[in-house]
């Protein structure tokens, strides 16, 4: 039989055992952990009664656990905060120094609570409208009726795409636009109401021969290149909408392009490029261009009101009830009967939170 060998570890040497730490060099400087509000309002309490029975009366709380939060807050510091006697209680050079700041802490930890207190009404809220002359400003105009008190800022973001990104970030409070075409991760965060289904336009040249049309047939578009938004980043929604209902058609969507930035350069680019362009009927317009109806069928484009899950604000509120209100005085949420929509937006929009 073979002779046993040794385990590998039969032989080792013991680990020699931690090192104590070693203390900092006298001077050198000490990490500290922000002192709890509660610890400086016991502090000052003290300090500007002189005496821990009429600071433990002032806070409302019992004298042991105040002196119990001061002795606390005099070993995170590492240092006395006050010389007691048995008949008053005076300031440490320490406590001195410490004094103005546990006031300034106090004072600005007053402020955020305050900031974030109530019902956040005076606080901006912060509006996407897209665009000028939209549904989404009527609904934003007839909430600032509701509640003139309140502060409702108009916001031009390109897009409920960019917007939503904008709302999950904190940036931007509310918006409109196509929900169903978001992100069911970003949906997941957002809460939305339908306001209206909105038909749809093209925007021609003034010279185009569909200019001379006072609606233009889907079917009329075939072999046209309709620009439906491609290339902006921000408006991914509203290219997917366009995609669904080029579909079949025979119309081909424009290749990605820059951006257009303003009434100018949309002109300039319009009348060089001659492609017609997906749009609402509410859309402005432009100069050396004409917007028509389209039809057989009616394309809709799905709007709801956007905003972030838990946002409690009484301009969402007014936003709410006058997009219902509108909704209920125009007919905005009864589609036609030759209305077209894809299926996955008739889902959202039979919904709401």
């Amino acid at each position: 039989m073979p002779a046993r060998q040794p385990s590998p570890d039969a032989h080792a040497v013991p680990p020699a055992p931690c090192p104590a730490p070693r203390p900092a060099p006298r001077g050198a400087p000490r990490s500290l952990v922000p002192p709890d509000p509660r610890l400086l309002r016991s502090f000052l309490a003290v300090a500007e009664e002189s005496h821990f029975t009429r600071a433990a009366a002032r806070l409302y709380v019992a004298q042991q656990a105040l002196s119990r939060d001061v002795r606390r807050l005099e070993r995170e510091l590492g240092t006395e905060l006050f010389v007691r006697t048995t008949r008053r209680v005076t300031l440490t050079a320490d406590g001195e120094r410490l004094l103005p700041h546990a006031r300034r802490v106090l004072e600005a930890n007053e402020a955020l609570l305050s900031a974030f207190a109530g019902d956040g009404s005076d606080r901006p809220l912060l509006v996407d409208v897209n665009s000028p002359g939209l549904t989404s400003g009527r609904v934003l105009d007839r909430a600032r009726e509701l509640v003139p008190d309140c502060e409702l800022t108009a916001r031009f973001e390109s897009g409920l795409t960019g917007a939503a990104e904008e709302i999950l970030a904190g940036r931007l409070d509310v918006s409109f636009g196509r929900f169903a075409g978001l992100a069911p991760e970003v949906r997941a965060g957002l809460a939305q109401q339908p306001v209206r289904y909105e038909p749809m336009a093209v925007v021609l040249p003034e010279d185009h021969p569909l200019a001379a049309l006072d609606a233009v047939p889907l079917g009329a578009l075939a072999g046209e290149t309709v620009y439906a938004g491609a290339g902006n980043p921000r408006t991914l929604e509203w290219t997917d909408l366009a995609r669904h209902l080029f579909e079949g058609r025979g119309i081909v969507p424009a290749p990605p392009a820059p951006v257009a930035l303003g009434a100018e350069e949309f002109r300039r680019i319009m009348a060089k490029k001659r492609n017609p362009v997906l749009a609402v009927v509410d859309f402005p317009t432009m100069a050396e261009t004409v917007r028509r109806p389209l039809i057989d069928p009616v394309p809709l484009s799905p709007v709801s009101l956007v905003w972030r899950k838990g946002l409690e604000h009484p301009g969402v509120d007014a936003l709410r009830r006058a997009a219902a209100e509108l909704a209920a005085e125009e007919g905005w949420l009864r589609r036609p009967v030759e209305g077209w929509i894809p299926a996955i937006d008739a889902c959202v929009m039979a919904s709401q939170n």
